[in-house]
């Protein structure tokens, strides 16, 4: 886990992790969120509206951005405040994704920044675009 301060932390950081989708994130997913549309949970269902299995959801996919910014930018003294999410194309069970963000505004006053994140599946085909604001609490 990352340590960034408001006064380490510059634009142009850079982070990056895989995530692997399986069968038992997407359970466990439906469990928390409770959307129990046919779409994200019945294979035949998702096969009728031409997918090769069931979607994962849009959600699921975003809130790796947390992870991004609570692990990596700006790590442990993250406070998300702010995100701006695009999705672009569908994510299945097996696929294999790569999130990256890049901090592109350093606001010191504020104790904010603003990352520009992409998540990618294993084709290098972007899945999701978000803008990302994030406060960095030090504590007093």
């Amino acid at each position: 886990m990352n340590h960034y301060s408001i006064d380490s932390i510059t634009v142009g950081v850079k982070h990056q992790f895989l995530a692997d989708i399986t069968e038992e994130k997407l359970h466990a997913f439906t469990l928390v969120s409770g959307d129990v549309n046919p779409l994200h949970t019945n294979v035949a269902h998702a096969k009728k509206r031409g997918h090769p299995g069931v979607v994962v959801y849009g959600m699921m996919t975003a809130s790796l951005y947390s992870t991004l910014v609570g692990v990596y930018l700006p790590g442990e003294n993250a406070l998300l405040q702010d995100i701006q999410t695009r999705f672009s194309r569908p994510v299945f069970v097996g696929d294999v994704l790569t999130v990256e963000g890049e901090v592109v505004e350093v606001h010191a006053a504020l104790k904010r920044i603003e990352i520009k994140a992409t998540i990618r599946n294993q084709n290098g085909k972007v899945v999701s675009r978000a803008r990302i604001h994030s406060g960095i609490d030090e504590g007093e």
